[in-house]
């Protein structure tokens, strides 16, 4: 072989050691994954099977199947076929369950029967690090993004998608009945032969179009108008491409802005964020303990009514307002202050407008600010409205929203920090998945999913942080 590394025979005989404890180092990471595991209460956490039955075949202990689960996801293997082999194979899941393999489909009926449990654990292993004060800065990064459901894109249905197909199917059978037209002036066996085969195309072009009527009235009775046929939960969702979009899940988190460490997370089927800020940021509160925190989020979840509802919970958003670029010198909403202590605007031209007497709106919970006067013979006027008078629109609890917009401008760089927190954890969560999609069906299975990669996630986390042998010290102690 010349000069070239040389491997060993594979037949010589060679002394291997006799525990398979030799072969997983001391620093390795599957060691945290069993400390952490032997420390939960699985009981206590809802699994199945901790207490065996007194009949029938023994079952596996459930921290057993929460191992290689736990492990899988730390290695990027999530399906429970290749769990399987991986459990027949690979030494450091031979060390971790004490060389036991379970099969596939026992894998994965324990995902699929302890889903509450698992996201229980899920919770526990941040409570170990509330445990260890790693949250005393009080600031979390919210954001959200899409997932790629089970359900293919063909398989979701909606009012648009059905009615846009049912135009390609009629412009079909036009083309094909004009097809058909010109077979028939023909006299020829090709002739009848195409004949015959336009005809099934037709027919079959027909029953297409009585079962996209038949979706039809079936998606006009859905809830949100919307049908999918493979995972009944998934929906179609835009995405930021123009003209792109995904079925699947909105997946909601929450990280520690100091640690990056993952502190709640949710996963929903709305395709907006405009709801949820005020239910993450409550679980984001109540998993670090801080009586106060500092939510920052981008411009998708300005809602003056959730930001409303944080108002006395200890919860202090911080949402960039959408504000749209003056056109060709026209004046914007910016351009005119607000005086809480006399509640009116001033005006780019020094007036000042005033509030209403009554409300127009049928909330009544807008006022309108004009000046009856001054906008007649107002200078500015071209620049200003191209109405007879200048009208404001205010919120009655507009003061909340002024309250979050002063504490933006105490934080110019809370943008970059909300960006630089929250959105490299769904990168790498992305990464580990795969040009893939969620391997279960339906919004409850899928949160036991989303959990298990979390968990994964702040575990791999925190071994970066405090190292494999410090944290398997703190999880004992």
């Amino acid at each position: 072989m010349g000069r070239f590394v040389e491997g060993e025979d594979r037949r010589q005989s060679f002394l291997l050691p006799a525990s398979l404890d030799d072969y997983v180092a001391e620093d390795n990471p599957v060691r945290v994954v069993e400390a952490f595991i032997d420390e939960l209460d699985l009981a206590a956490l809802g699994f199945d099977g901790v207490r065996p039955a007194a009949t029938g075949r023994p079952a596996y202990h459930p921290s057993t199947l929460l191992k290689i689960y736990l492990y899988g996801y730390l290695n990027r293997v999530q399906s429970s076929r290749r769990l399987e082999r991986e459990a027949q194979r690979n030494i450091e899941l031979m060390w971790l369950t004490g060389r036991l393999a379970p099969d596939f489909k026992t894998i994965a009926d324990f995902r699929r029967d302890n889903g509450v449990a698992i996201r229980a654990a899920c919770g526990q292993f941040i409570e170990l690090c509330r445990r260890l004060e790693l949250f005393t800065k009080a600031v979390v990064a919210i954001d959200g993004s899409k997932f790629k459901a089970v359900n293919n894109r063909d398989k979701n249905f909606t009012a648009t998608k059905v009615a846009k197909r049912m135009e390609q199917v009629d412009a079909s059978i036009d083309r094909y009945l004009a097809a058909l037209d010109r077979a028939d002036r023909e006299d020829s066996d090709v002739a009848e032969a195409r004949t015959s085969h336009i005809h099934e195309k037709i027919a079959g072009l027909r029953r297409q179009m009585q079962d996209l009527k038949a979706m039809q009235e079936q998606v006009q009775a859905a809830p949100d108008k919307q049908i999918s046929l493979t995972d009944p939960d998934a929906r179609s969702m835009a995405t930021s491409g123009r003209g792109t979009g995904v079925v699947g899940y909105n997946v909601q988190t929450a990280v520690d802005a100091e640690h990056h460490l993952i502190v709640a997370h949710e996963v929903t089927n709305l395709g907006h964020d405009r709801t949820q800020l005020e239910p993450l940021a409550l679980k984001a509160q109540a998993a670090t303990g801080c009586e106060q925190l500092t939510a920052l989020a981008d411009r998708g979840y300005f809602n003056g009514e959730q930001v409303l509802a944080c108002e006395g919970t200890g919860i202090l958003p911080c949402i960039p307002k959408t504000v749209w670029p003056s056109e060709r010198g026209v004046f914007t909403r910016n351009d005119f202050v607000y005086d809480p202590e006399n509640d009116h605007y001033t005006c780019p031209a020094g007036q000042q407008l005033t509030k209403g007497a009554t409300r127009s709106d049928r909330k009544d919970d807008i006022d309108h600010y004009r000046h009856l006067t001054a906008c007649f013979t107002c200078a500015l006027k071209p620049k200003c409205t191209p109405d007879k008078l200048k009208r404001l629109k205010r919120w009655k609890h507009e003061g909340v929203m002024d309250q979050m917009q002063a504490r933006l401008d105490r934080m110019p760089h809370a943008m970059g920090i909300r960006r630089q927190t929250v959105e490299h954890p769904f990168g790498t969560l992305k990464s580990w998945m795969g040009s893939t999609h969620f391997l279960t069906k339906t919004l409850e299975k899928v949160r036991t999913e989303m959990s298990l990669h979390v968990l994964a996630y702040n575990l791999k986390r925190m071994i970066q942080i405090l190292g494999v042998k410090p944290l398997m010290q703190v999880i004992q102690a």
